[in-house]
């Protein structure tokens, strides 16, 4: 769905995060004390994440346009050049029947939907999807499919078998979600026992009946934690699977999620590289990163996904000059990558969201840079996920209203990046003593030396990464 007013969203963030920054172990949480003295730290993150996860790559797929024809079949034949992007999750967009009533657009938008145990004819058969599914895993891929458990469509099935299952509004009618402007789709209501018992079986028939790897949730903020406590353990007992939630709040990790959405991240940046605020905005987001997630959460990085492309702007409308940097600090920095189909193609416009516009493939710098960046990741562990990889640490520098600069290390490797948010050339200055050391510029492949008296000189917006060597 469309996202949220991403300042509102910021505030709800905050607010919560101080809201339960002293929460007490209480019967009625999901934090739970693990001794019996009240005194001791408390488990938080009682999930287990799949162990491919712990460098993984992911890539949303966007099957109305990610192809001519808008098929998984045509898909299919793609899932090969993904593996080489670096690509481990493909997130496939809502695949089931759009609902007709109250349709925008000629084809409609795929976050309405008719019925839960359907696949969209517009994108092929069930075959089709089984056989998209078994060429990913045969690849080394998995596969997550979006899940819309808030809303469905007007005319779903639902609509006339359980009309009491939907939320009303002052008059008694049918609502769409409130104050939004989608009117193509109407609440569920999950204080109904029903609704929770039908979704929950509709998540386990695509991982019992397609092998699918998960799910991506949309706006998972509006569905009850609990609703999703359950469904996740539902799952697991299937086969370990992964699930990332669209939204930010750290009590989604706790037994339902291995990863939300870094939303604050991608507005800070952006905020950042179009001159509406400086580098202090990258300090409050890790901290509070830092500071209020759990030790072993996942946050997922993105300079783009399907709404931000549809509705706010194309990765180049947003981040300008500081698309690379931008691009750089989501994969060495803390969080797991994002890459929206056509991202490695260098898409220039902004994808029709309710009808037919295919991506124009071909081969980009910016595709170059991405695989790169992937590839280092994977075998550098300090840059790995959650309890795998390594917290970054700030090197202050001479500049830090506009230099960004950190270190992520481990017993085994180490990373230090820095980064010219700004459109000036600079000589920066570092002062401590973190990221001294022999490295390896990631970049032209050069032998590094640094000590005291490096300075380092950075073009705008330019960026370095400096690798330890192995």
């Amino acid at each position: 769905m469309k996202k949220l007013n991403q300042y509102l969203i910021l505030v709800i963030i905050l607010l919560s995060a101080c809201n339960h920054s002293n929460d007490k172990p209480t019967e009625n949480n999901t934090i739970k004390t693990t001794t019996t003295n009240r005194y001791q730290p408390v488990e938080y993150v009682k999930i287990k994440h799949p162990e491919w996860s712990k460098n993984a790559i992911i890539y949303q797929l966007n099957t109305r346009q990610f192809s001519k024809e808008g098929t998984f079949a045509a898909a299919e034949k793609e899932l090969s050049r993904l593996k080489e992007l670096g690509a481990d999750i493909i997130w496939l967009m809502p695949i089931h029947e759009i609902g007709v009533k109250n349709r925008k657009g000629s084809l409609g938008s795929p976050y309405s939907v008719k019925d839960y145990y359907s696949v969209n004819p517009e994108f092929g058969s069930e075959d089709d999807l089984k056989s998209f599914i078994k060429t990913a895993h045969n690849l080394g891929l998995y596969v997550i499919l979006d899940w819309v458990a808030n809303h469905t469509a007007w005319d779903n099935v639902l609509v006339k078998e359980h009309p009491d299952w939907y939320d009303k509004d002052y008059k008694g009618d049918f609502r769409p979600t409130p104050w939004w402007d989608w009117s193509d789709i109407i609440d569920l209501d999950f204080s109904n026992p029903g609704v929770r018992e039908y979704m929950t079986d509709a998540m386990k028939y695509w991982v019992s009946k397609f092998d699918i790897d998960g799910y991506r949730c949309d706006v998972a903020g509006f569905v009850p934690v609990d609703f999703w406590n359950n469904v996740r353990k539902e799952l697991d007992t299937i086969k370990p699977v992964f699930m990332l939630a669209e939204w930010e709040s750290r009590d989604l990790h706790a037994e339902a999620f291995d990863m939300t959405y870094a939303w604050s991240w991608n507005e800070t940046v952006h905020k950042i590289c179009t001159g509406k605020a400086d580098v202090n905005g990258l300090y409050i987001y890790y901290s509070w990163n830092e500071s209020a997630y759990p030790k072993n959460s996942m946050r997922m990085t993105f300079v783009s996904n399907h709404d931000k492309n549809a509705w706010e702007g194309t990765m180049w409308e947003q981040f300008g000059n500081g698309l690379e940097a931008a691009i750089v600090l989501s994969v060495v920095g803390e969080g797991m990558p994002l890459i929206y189909n056509g991202q490695e193609a260098g898409n220039k416009k902004r994808l029709e969201f309710f009808e037919k516009d295919p991506i124009e493939w071909k081969k980009h710098p910016i595709g170059d840079l991405y695989k790169k960046l992937f590839a280092l990741m994977k075998k550098n562990t300090a840059l790995w996920h959650a309890k795998w990889g390594a917290t970054m640490i700030k090197v202050p520098n001479s500049s830090e209203s506009e230099i960004f600069s950190f270190v992520r290390q481990n017993e085994k490797d180490k990373v230090f990046a820095v980064f010219n948010f700004s459109d000036k050339k600079q000589s920066i200055s570092f002062k401590e003593t973190l990221h001294h050391g022999n490295y390896i510029d990631f970049f032209t492949e050069d032998d590094v030396s640094i000590n005291d008296s490096y300075e380092a000189i950075l073009e705008p917006w330019s960026y370095k990464v400096f690798v330890k060597p192995q």
